[in-house]
């Protein structure tokens, strides 16, 4: 498809609102509203034991604990997805990981959000410290890698159900 032109909405603290007319292949064209993101990163990180799981709030479903995979937003200049795993990693579950390779790559909601989320499988784990961002409020979970099949139901955030799933699939 062509980029015909754009129009900006609204320009946010992470995200920016434009509006933008394509046309596609077959000549039609159309208009759509877009939320544009610098994408970010997610990681199953795990050992032979347990994947390693956040609890935080998400004021924007209003929960006070969504349990999802550590994650973030590449809002570093000039930090790769990898750097920003490793970052995250140590700041929301206070682990380093010795092994990283790439997991799943995924668009959470390709209708009107340009978000990509790379995801990354972490082991050979050890404790780290990170810094947290000073309004965060983070619980380390462990989930019994036993018990992933049985846990999908209660998880709710899209990116975690599918690295779990993904993760599922290779261990057997």
């Amino acid at each position: 498809m062509e980029l015909l032109g754009e129009n900006p909405l609204h320009q946010g603290k992470h995200v920016d609102f434009v509006s933008k007319r394509y046309r596609r292949a077959d000549g039609t064209e159309v208009e759509r509203e877009v939320v544009e993101h610098p994408g970010s990163v997610a990681v199953v990180a795990y050992d032979g034991e347990f994947a390693y799981l956040v609890a935080q709030p998400r004021e924007a479903v209003e929960e006070d604990g969504l349990l999802e995979i550590p994650a973030g937003t590449l809002d570093k200049e000039g930090e790769s997805e990898l750097e920003c795993a490793r970052r995250e990693l140590a700041e929301e579950a206070e682990l380093r990981a010795e092994s990283w390779r790439l997991l799943h790559v995924i668009y959470p909601s390709p209708g009107f959000l340009t978000e990509k989320v790379t995801i990354f499988a972490a082991t050979g784990l050890s404790p780290a410290s990170g810094e947290r961002d000073e309004d965060e409020d983070i619980e380390v979970v462990r989930l019994d890698l036993t018990e992933v099949e049985e846990a999908l139901p209660e998880i709710r955030d899209a990116t975690t159900v599918i690295a779990l799933m993904r993760l599922k699939e290779e261990l057997g």
